[in-house]
């Protein structure tokens, strides 16, 4: 056994004397390559659809000498490097080739030669040399694996077949769809197949791929455009991001086009091309598409055995959700062809999506766009669900708009004004002791995580009494305390508050207040009698005892401060539960009355 550096794949058995790659020793492998080029030079063609009639016979390495003259300047070193990473690529191009020709002893050898070639390569310490070193050291790799899977699987399918069998695992299947709880859910996918079906079988014909493939978003997201599984999978075909990207779905902060059901179906018809290549038969692509082709792949190495009949060989060694993943494609293939006898033919089908595309350079808002072609919003979002925050990306984007929109939008898009980021309104919350961040969230409604983002606090949420905070709000905070001023108000219908302190109590708060704890929790809506400290709670009482806030200055002190609001000492110790040995300090808030 032996593993390739940096990729984690570790190969097949070397029992077999033609698997036996050894790519961790370079001299051994640049040997045996030199033996087998010696005996049998390789054909290297631009395409694989070529006539090999037509093929020239050229050398693998050509005439390059991949060791490179210390002689020469770092610029010179970097080009002839570049030279080699290129001339690998074409090798593995080449082995690529011969593979889909059915030529595996030479698709080995040419990886065998690009794998040698990369080995000799020094990156000089560059980012960008060292990965693509990398990303060529993992595609060969790959390639070997796929190849010698190939060897054990016997293609039972074609492009043009699925196989709708029948068996207990797709008759428990079809009885869960049709009998239970989930038909409400069954009929609910197969109305919004409507929507994108038919786009979607249009490009499974320009692809050549059955037809029933239309209907596998109806088990990976009942047709739910925005559906997201626990794993992140997101859209109408649940890629994960790095699967989407390496299919050419864009991801960036204003679109995400695994949401686009058309982009991504095109996404999914080629990693399902893809698998076909690499499986043949179409029950162990559909097992692929679900819990990647990797897993599979090692299950069939696994087996053992020189051949695969098809999926149902693996089926009990998959992943749960994988076993029952295909019996519900096919269970779902046997409802949709025999409607009437499973009472579905009286379901109708949701409208086909259909629009016009304009293409915008113009960073704008859909709102915007929505109100001055007067086209309802949520007709836009349906139509462009790959927008993250409803705004367009500041460069060329095609906007799909309702049929006969198009003209409209071009002549009035001069008058839609570009999109600005609305800037982030702060308040200032000075720490006073025994408060948290929890409390001060809860005080001014706002996320804890924002709060700490916004003040850098890493520490588990550690916060020093006396520290000023900065307190991001959003529009549904309520909570806006003034900073520097006394906050007695002159309003009649004033209710007076009290801000929580450690100790307080309903039962302290009624008796300091000359009321009662049920009033106390009539008129804040509290259904326990629960208090968080720096939470404010409203005070029914008299008038005449009108509360207020105030914020200590440098030089104040507890006397001089009842004395300016003609308050006795006595008292206002006793509203702010300090003593005569308390100490008060600048920035802190007390309540006055």
């Amino acid at each position: 056994m032996f593993t390739f550096i940096g990729c984690g794949f570790s190969h097949l058995s070397s029992s077999k004397s033609q698997c036996n790659h050894n790519l961790n020793n370079p001299e051994l492998s640049n040997q045996q390559n030199k033996e087998k080029t010696k005996k049998k030079p390789v054909s290297i063609t631009n395409s694989a659809n070529e006539n090999t009639n037509d093929t020239k016979t050229r050398p693998l390495m050509k005439n390059f000498d991949p060791v490179i003259d210390d002689k020469l300047s770092e610029k010179d070193q970097l080009f002839k490097t570049q030279l080699l990473l290129d001339e690998a690529l074409e090798l593995c191009q080449a082995a690529q080739d011969f593979w889909q020709k059915g030529d595996l002893e030479n698709a080995l050898t040419t990886l065998d030669n690009s794998y040698s070639l990369i080995l000799k390569i020094n990156s000089y310490d560059n980012p960008k040399l060292i990965q693509e070193k990398e990303d060529l050291r993992f595609m060969i790799s790959k390639r070997i694996l796929e190849i010698y899977a190939s060897r054990h699987t016997v293609a039972s399918g074609n492009h043009n077949a699925i196989p709708i069998t029948m068996n207990k695992h797709i008759k428990a299947e079809m009885k869960i769809m049709t009998q239970s709880k989930e038909k409400k859910f069954f009929i609910s996918a197969y109305k919004r197949s409507g929507r994108y079906r038919a786009k979607i079988v249009q490009e499974l014909k320009k692809a050549g791929l059955p037809l029933e493939l239309s209907w596998l978003p109806l088990v990976e997201s009942a047709f739910k455009v925005k559906a997201l599984s626990k794993a992140r999978a997101l859209g109408l075909w649940q890629f994960i991001p790095s699967t989407g990207y390496k299919f050419g779905l864009k991801r960036n902060i204003y679109i995400d086009e695994r949401l686009d059901p058309f982009k991504s179906t095109k996404a999914a018809i080629a990693y399902l091309t893809e698998l076909h290549q690499i499986f043949g038969d179409w029950t162990t692509v559909l097992a692929a598409y679900n819990c990647g082709e990797g897993r599979v792949l090692r299950l069939i190495r696994e087996q053992n055995i020189n051949y695969l009949d098809h999926f149902w060989d693996l089926h009990e060694r998959l992943p749960r959700e994988t076993a029952r993943y295909v019996p519900k494609f096919i269970a779902t293939l046997h409802i949709i062809n025999n409607l009437k006898e499973n009472g579905l033919d009286t379901i109708t089908l949701d409208e086909p999506l259909e629009y016009e595309e304009v293409e915008i350079t113009k960073h704008v808002c859909l709102k915007d766009i929505a109100s001055e072609i007067e086209v309802p919003l949520k007709n836009l979002l349906q139509l462009n669900p790959e927008l993250r925050y409803k705004v367009l990306p500041n460069d060329k984007y095609l906007l799909k708009v309702p049929p006969g929109f198009s003209t409209i939008l071009i002549a009035k898009l001069d008058k839609i004004p570009v999109y600005s980021l609305p800037k982030r309104s702060y308040v200032r919350h000075r720490v006073r002791h025994g408060e948290t961040l929890s409390a001060i969230a809860r005080k001014y409604k706002a996320n804890i995580f924002q709060i700490a983002k916004a003040n850098k606090i890493h520490k588990n949420n550690y916060i020093v009494a006396g520290k000023l905070l900065k307190i991001p709000l959003t529009k549904t905070t309520l909570h806006k305390p003034n900073r520097f001023k006394s906050t007695i108000s002159n309003k009649k219908n004033y209710t007076p508050s009290h801000i929580v302190k450690r100790g307080d109590s309903l039962w302290i708060l009624a008796r300091r207040y000359n009321t009662t704890t049920r009033k106390i929790q009539f008129i804040n809506n509290m259904a326990s009698t629960t208090l968080y400290i720096g939470q404010e709670i409203n005070i029914p009482g008299a008038k005449k005892n009108i509360m207020g806030r105030y914020q200590v200055k440098q030089g104040d002190s507890p006397f001089l401060i009842a004395m300016k609001h003609s308050m006795s000492l006595k008292r206002f110790l006793r509203i702010n539960n300090l003593t005569p040995k308390s100490t008060i300090y600048p920035g802190q808030t007390l309540v006055i009355q």
